[in-house]
């Protein structure tokens, strides 16, 4: 082993058991906090879905936020049924390609391995800008399932919004990776920088107080809470948003926003050892995952998961798994066809589940800020390929291929809804904890805090430094493998968090290293 990190210390994350009522897991306390109290409240599963999402687009904003998009699994008790959404973001309809020439060499500087653009304005600025989903997606999944006022659950976000970010360390640090690019839009370097160059504040002192200025998403939401979310489309809020992004130069027409609709449909029902796996279907790394858990049954029994040869063949299957996707996979149809991202799920006390996973693609998204509404905007424009002739190249109106990964899955006795974070590494950390739990008989804690490895990029693994001896020998004389460390930054392996459900006890953790994740369990109260 190389490198300058302790290799002595250990990190423990012991996640929550719920004796009574439902639990909340995500990415950042306060959110799950917020989400648990919903449910304390008598809110449904979605209620607290509602809440927890708009809660972290105030808390983690460059991860995911109202200008975003992503899809969702959910659980009904009382159907004994899954039901997937799905709310990616779109291009334009008015999208000009000749805007996208591609540059004469090199690669983009992002998640995906596409030719590089001029000027990387499929990535950076106003252009990167897609037709978000994320407010259509949480308010259809609301309007049909939640029992709480849509207003009350906006309401602990725009709280947190008056109040202002706390910068502290890890605030700070994620600020500072990307200064340099949010330095480019004046509204970016006014919220996140000072004097266009360093994050807000201090923040590396432990008891700094810095907060940033997040009034304008306040009253935006506050907007929203009373109009609804179809201002977000139809009205004031979308009048802004066009206004703003046109103004910098991006393609948004309200025409796009009005036509904007979220997909319901069947999820994916995928076999899996001794249960099934929910995941969802179309342009999401739902299909890739089944691929790979098919690949899987075929390749090596349950009782070989452990064993060096359980890991070349769950890492060969991924790797073929993503080359399918690529070649494969995109928007084929006509106009209507149906990193940094956040992943949440929540368990209630009847057993209804989410698992849902929002973006807005890479940190920070487009380092766009839209200075009408104070939200960051996404740049989905970076999920398609930008050389033409491709299932997923860039064209106007096409909807986006997305790396998201919520799913809920059965094993025996026990359900789970789990996802999470972390560009293309998000479906083979997803698929491992599948392995770990339903071939392993693993604790949802457990299989989170086991060491995993990503196939994703087609030419190297990417395994736990805890795996190396006979596992990384194996993984190495298939595939070339190099080991790294889970750190908090950045992550290697994804960033999980998920829930579960047997014999009517809930639970739930997140990502070991994740300096902000948890779950929190519902308050009981006089009437639990």
């Amino acid at each position: 082993m190389s490198g300058s990190f302790s290799v002595s210390q250990t990190t423990r994350k012991p996640g929550v058991v719920a004796h009574k009522g439902g639990v909340v897991a995500a990415q950042h306390v306060e959110a799950a906090r917020i989400g648990a109290d919903i449910l304390a409240a008598g809110g449904d599963a979605v209620d607290a879905a509602t809440a927890v999402s708009f809660a972290l687009g105030v808390l983690e904003p460059w991860m995911s936020g109202p200008a975003g998009g992503g899809a969702m699994v959910l659980w009904r008790a009382d159907e004994e049924k899954a039901h997937a959404l799905t709310y990616g973001m779109r291009s334009s309809a008015s999208l000009d390609l000749d805007h996208y020439p591609l540059a004469t060499e090199g690669k983009a500087s992002d998640l995906f391995p596409w030719d590089a653009v001029e000027g990387d304005r499929n990535l950076l600025g106003a252009t990167a800008i897609a037709v978000p989903g994320t407010v259509a997606g949480i308010a259809q999944a609301h309007q049909r399932f939640g029992k709480i006022e849509w207003a009350e659950l906006l309401g602990p976000a725009i709280s947190a919004a008056r109040l202002g970010l706390h910068v502290d360390w890890y605030a700070a640090l994620i600020i500072a990776s990307s200064a340099r690019d949010l330095a480019q839009d004046p509204d970016a370097a006014a919220l996140f920088l000072d004097e266009g160059t360093w994050p807000k504040g201090t923040g590396w002192t432990a008891l700094h107080k810095s907060r940033l200025d997040q009034s304008a998403m306040a009253d935006c939401l506050s907007h929203l809470a009373q109009a609804g979310a179809q201002d977000f489309y139809r009205g004031d809020i979308a009048n802004s948003l066009v206004k703003d992004v046109t103004a910098k130069g991006g393609f948004l027409t309200h025409t796009d926003l009005a036509d904007y609709a979220p997909i319901w449909s069947e999820p994916l029902a995928i076999p899996f050892r001794d249960g099934v796996v929910h995941a969802v279907p179309g342009l999401t790394a739902g299909p890739t995952l089944a691929d790979a858990l098919e690949a899987w049954q075929r390749q090596y029994p349950p009782e070989d998961s452990a064993k060096p040869a359980g890991f070349v063949a769950r890492a060969q299957a991924i790797q073929a798994a993503y080359q399918k996707r690529f070649a494969t996979m995109g928007d084929h149809e006509s106009n209507k066809a149906p990193g940094c991202t956040t992943h949440f799920s929540v368990v209630d006390r009847q057993g209804n589940m989410v698992s849902m996973t929002q973006t807005l693609l890479s940190i920070f998204g487009s380092k766009v800020v839209s200075p009408s509404t104070g939200l960051l905007m996404n740049n989905g424009i970076m999920w398609f390929d930008p050389a033409q002739g491709h299932p997923n190249s860039l064209a106007p109106d096409k909807s986006c291929l997305m790396n998201v990964c919520p799913v809920i899955a059965e094993s025996g006795a026990r359900r789970y809804a789990i996802g999470a974070s972390g560009g293309r590494k998000i479906m083979p950390a997803v698929a491992q904890l599948l392995a770990h739990m339903s071939e392993r008989n693993m604790t949802i804690q457990d299989a989170i805090e086991a060491p995993r490895f990503d196939a994703s990029d087609g030419a190297t693994l990417v395994a736990d430094e805890r795996l190396i001896g006979p596992v990384t020998d194996a993984l190495n004389a298939a595939i070339p493998t190099k080991t790294a460390q889970s750190l908090p930054f950045p992550y290697a392996f994804a960033c999980p968090a998920g829930v579960a459900r047997e014999s009517g006890l809930n639970s739930g953790t997140t990502e070991t290293f994740s300096p902000w994740g948890d779950a929190v369990a519902e308050p009981e109260t006089s009437e639990t």
